[in-house]
């Protein structure tokens, strides 16, 4: 975030930003956007490789109890009516999402799954 007077505030993670054809892309604005679905109980955004931009937002959703499940792209019509085209997800997950016992969702296993380079990285590191 660029403040008025000339300061830059990060708001994310930077392992968390998405970098899509040069632009940030703040994955807790995207999943903060996701949130406001009536139908969304959790939702965490990751990068996901992108032949064209080198990457791009993938959101993976855990739908409410007792709700009916939306169909992709009213997920995805509901991200472009409230942010910039750019910072929506090209790709919507259904799934229960991967947690800690305390309750922190593992965003690693969910970059691993989308197939992200730092996960690749990571996991390689770690073999």
């Amino acid at each position: 975030m660029l403040h008025e007077n000339g300061y830059a505030q990060i708001t994310d993670r930077s392992k968390d930003v998405i970098i899509s054809g040069g632009e940030n892309i703040s994955s807790v604005e995207v999943e903060d956007v996701i949130h406001g679905h009536p139908a969304v109980l959790h939702a965490a955004v990751v990068a996901q490789p992108d032949p064209k931009w080198g990457e791009v937002p993938c959101v993976f959703i855990e739908l409410r109890a007792g709700v009916a499940a939306p169909a992709e792209e009213e997920i995805l019509k509901f991200c472009r009516e409230r942010l910039a085209h750019f910072k929506c997800p090209r790709r919507v997950v259904f799934t229960s999402l991967p947690k800690t016992a305390t309750g922190k969702i593992q965003k690693f296993r969910l970059r691993q799954e989308a197939g992200s380079a730092e996960a690749i990285t990571r996991l390689a590191a770690h073999d």
